[in-house]
């Protein structure tokens, strides 16, 4: 099988897993998933992978998740059962415009009035500007997200923007913040990392915006 091919059929497998796993979790947590959304109150960590938030809701295919869920699908939160969605590097992965769109009103939907959605992507302004200046601090510090033979700034930027084909858009302040007023969100803003939500490793590349549910 020719590497495109090979890729395709890499790429069907793992949306049927995700499918599959996403539909069972509906199936055999249904009651967890009922208990939630009577308590209210939510903290939604979104595409946690293994990096557990104690007091969230943790969501994500990974094994380790407190839900094993596909974002891109309905989520299983009734409407005005959370005070926070966060996310950390997961917007990137979903595509422009249709599930961007569709996340960000299911973020919208679940949020309470003054609920405040928190996102966190690679800086697509600060990567860009990285390479025009030849930035070394910054290509050393983004040096271990790369893949073997990566070695030039031009390497650096083409992963940025593909990572494997799993990037499927780049923001900067400009282009996220559109976004999230254009699903109904208010004050949209760049805020600095947090070590009571991000990475330490991530804040060289990372842009974080919060924004409310009005």
């Amino acid at each position: 099988m020719s590497g495109p091919l090979s890729a395709a059929w890499r790429r069907l497998k793992l949306e049927l897993v995700v499918a599959y796993v996403h539909r069972r979790t509906l199936l055999t947590r249904r009651h967890a998933l009922e208990a939630l959304n009577t308590g209210g109150g939510l903290r939604l960590h979104l595409g946690s992978g293994d990096r557990l938030r104690t007091g969230w809701v943790n969501v994500d295919i990974h094994p380790a998740a407190d839900l094993r869920l596909d974002v891109r699908r309905a989520w299983p939160f009734a409407d005005g059962s959370a005070v926070a969605v966060y996310a950390e590097h997961l917007f990137e992965h979903l595509a422009w415009p249709a599930e961007t769109s569709h996340f960000l009103a299911e973020a919208r939907r679940v949020l309470q009035s003054g609920g405040v959605l928190r996102l966190s992507v690679p800086d697509l302004a600060r990567h860009v500007r990285a390479y025009v200046e030849g930035d070394a601090a910054f290509a050393r510090d983004f040096a271990p997200f790369l893949p073997p033979g990566a070695v030039t700034r031009a390497d650096a930027l083409n992963h940025h923007f593909r990572q494997d084909g799993e990037h499927l858009y780049a923001y900067d302040a400009e282009t996220l913040g559109e976004r999230m007023r254009a699903a109904g969100f208010e004050d949209a803003r760049v805020v600095a990392p947090s070590r009571d939500y991000e990475q330490a490793s991530r804040d060289f590349e990372s842009l974080v915006m919060t924004a409310r549910r009005p």
